[in-house]
């Protein structure tokens, strides 16, 4: 990932809400959801999270694709991944991380 394109999508979850529908994305797995789902679970009125859907899309972070009349919004989990290893890159002082592919254990330091 080109440090503009983290750029760009740090700046799109740099918002409660768009991070909030980021994160209800990211839990409804591949299924993804409709607008009216996300809406309504989120609270937000659907032009509002028609707004925040668009940043998203823009910085890559999430799919769309339509299914018959409706529209459906997924996570882009390489996207996210790609992200999260441009993050950690350098991390415990060039000593490959193991906080990305398990963010529960610490990272190795070398000896």
């Amino acid at each position: 990932m080109e440090e503009s394109d983290a750029v760009k999508a740090l700046a799109a979850l740099a918002q409660p809400s768009r991070l909030q529908a980021f994160r209800r994305l990211v839990v409804s797995g591949k299924q993804g959801l409709t607008p009216g789902v996300m809406a309504a679970e989120l609270g937000l009125p659907s032009a509002t999270l028609s707004f925040h859907l668009k940043a998203l899309l823009h910085a890559g972070l999430i799919m769309q694709t339509r299914e018959g009349r409706h529209l459906i919004y997924r996570a882009d989990y390489a996207r996210m991944q790609s992200l999260l290893a441009f993050l950690t890159d350098n991390c415990c002082e060039g000593v490959p991380c193991m906080g990305v592919e398990s963010p529960s254990r610490e990272c190795r330091r070398a000896a």
